[in-house]
């Protein structure tokens, strides 16, 4: 694309008639390339205008640049070469990613979800109806990237919007005609999903994390609704809010530009309440679940899935209403659920001859620890241990919610360590200990992480249930230095193996 032509489709304020060839797009001047146009923006930990000459040196054409001096210096000192100055580097980044791609976002039909907690399951679960009814589709979120057929790591729940774009592009190039993605309050807070015009947003729920960013709760919950608003874009066709929520009637005022608004909720047999899609006379095992769902589109249909627990009812209740939205019938979705998988890390069994249930989770949070617990209550007549840490720089004052929540639904709590970071761990495990105290539950504190999964599972009799919370997918534990390998099921296994001998 020229120079000339990228222009027309930023909001600059001002800008040099350089003559350049953009082929590509780069935020980190370690990634430039012959041909990339760099775009230097300021972020929350670092400043990439400070990387420019870093970026001309590496063979950059053009900058785009969010500081007027930085702007000013290049028209001093390097008038030959294309540059431009604008208001919002974010902004800047997906409108000339978007225009140097072809603007692959407009050529899929793309489902966001967000919420505290259920957004991969929610994600993974409306990709694989949505691949069986068979459609080629796009998936991004926390625990990996795919790309049709092809499986990626991913780094961010929502990246940069010059990485969701690049996808998004590979993702047509391969057939794709349906993307499905996390955004997380962060990404629609700092404008990485810019541009990027949603057909359906789903909302799951929200509860406390990320204060340490947000600030207050009423912040989070606006840099969520911003889905249903549109971020640089026209509100989404369709939104499906969870109407058992107390954020929902926040995302319902947020989505009054939406075509449609779609509301489900799991009801009690004798609840009256009204949703859009309801899941009613629930039956949950240990094996699997299965309800009636009802929904205003007329008809019932017998739902079964392998799925465990409450919350994944909620989480099939909104990726039937997604798929539903995106055209897939509804008794071809309900036939589909019956096959539907588990996410990696999310209720992840792992396989024994012990009689002891060890699962792994992604929970996080007090909420999702609570709904964790209840979980394997409801599938067990004996002992529930959990074991559980708390990530340190984050939200500090989560850490003696989560430790109440285990603490209220175990027969054993073993406190460890989460992924540190800068902090001390004992430090963190003090905090969350202040939370455990305020009840009678033993709890045992074991700062290294394999060490109290082994006391955990040895601690465990037959009947009983091991919850192993927190990194669910990770695979990686984060110091103060450095990120060592670590991967929950692998250690359960090991220590699996070793009694089974």
């Amino acid at each position: 694309m020229q120079w000339a032509d990228a222009l027309n489709e930023l909001q600059v304020l001002e800008a040099t008639a350089a003559p350049a060839e953009v082929t590509r797009v780069e935020y980190d001047s370690r990634q430039i390339r012959a041909g990339a146009a760099f775009v230097a923006m300021r972020g929350g930990t670092t400043d990439g205008n400070r990387y420019i000459r870093d970026a001309l040196g590496a063979g950059a054409v053009a900058v785009v640049t969010d500081s007027c001096d930085a702007y000013q210096a290049l028209r001093r000192d390097r008038p030959d070469i294309a540059a431009a100055l604008v208001e919002h580097g974010r902004r800047a980044l997906a409108e000339l990613t978007a225009a140097v791609l072809g603007h692959p976002q407009r050529k899929l039909a793309i489902s966001a979800v967000t919420g505290t907690n259920g957004k991969t399951t929610t994600a993974f679960l409306l990709d694989q109806i949505l691949r069986a009814a068979g459609r080629k589709t796009v998936l991004m979120g926390t625990v990996e990237t795919r790309v049709v057929d092809e499986v990626r790591e991913s780094p961010h729940t929502t990246p940069e919007s010059r990485d969701i774009l690049q996808v998004f592009a590979d993702g047509v190039r391969a057939g794709a005609t349906e993307a499905i993605m996390e955004m997380s309050s962060h990404a629609l807070d700092q404008e990485r999903v810019w541009g990027i015009a949603n057909d359906v947003a789903i909302f799951t729920n929200l509860t406390q994390d990320h204060l340490d960013y947000h600030g207050t709760m009423e912040r989070y919950a606006a840099a969520k609704a911003r889905l249903f608003e549109g971020v640089g874009t026209p509100a989404p066709r369709v939104a499906i809010i969870n109407a058992g929520d107390p954020a929902s009637a926040t995302m319902i005022a947020a989505a009054r530009r939406c075509s449609d608004v779609y509301t489900y909720q799991a009801i009690p047999s004798q609840g009256t309440k009204s949703a859009s899609f309801q899941a009613r006379n629930l039956t949950l095992a240990a094996t699997g679940t299965s309800f009636e769902l009802q929904t205003m589109l007329g008809g019932r249909f017998e739902v079964k899935s392998r799925l465990v627990g409450g919350v994944n009812v909620d989480n099939l209740l909104a990726a039937l209403a997604a798929s539903s939205a995106r055209g897939v019938e509804l008794a071809e979705a309900v036939s589909i659920a019956q096959t539907l998988k588990p996410v990696p890390g999310r209720f992840e069994t792992v396989d024994n001859t012990l009689g002891i249930t060890v699962v792994v989770d992604y929970a996080h949070t007090d909420d999702a620890l609570r709904n964790l617990i209840a979980i394997a209550r409801g599938v067990t007549q004996g002992r529930v241990i959990t074991v559980f840490g708390c990530g340190g720089d984050r939200d500090r004052t989560k850490r003696p919610k989560m430790g109440r929540a285990a603490a209220e639904g175990s027969d054993l709590v073993v406190l460890t360590s989460d992924n540190p970071r800068s902090e001390d761990p004992l430090a963190i495990i003090d905090e969350a200990l202040a939370g455990v105290r305020t009840l009678t539950t033993e709890c045992v504190v074991e700062p290294d992480r394999a060490a109290a999964i082994d006391f955990a599972i040895r601690a465990g009799q037959p009947g009983d249930v091991v919850l192993i919370a927190g990194k669910g997918h990770e695979k990686v534990q984060v110091l103060r230095d450095r990120a060592i390998p670590f991967d929950d099921v692998a250690v359960a296994t090991g220590i699996l193996r070793e009694l089974e001998r």
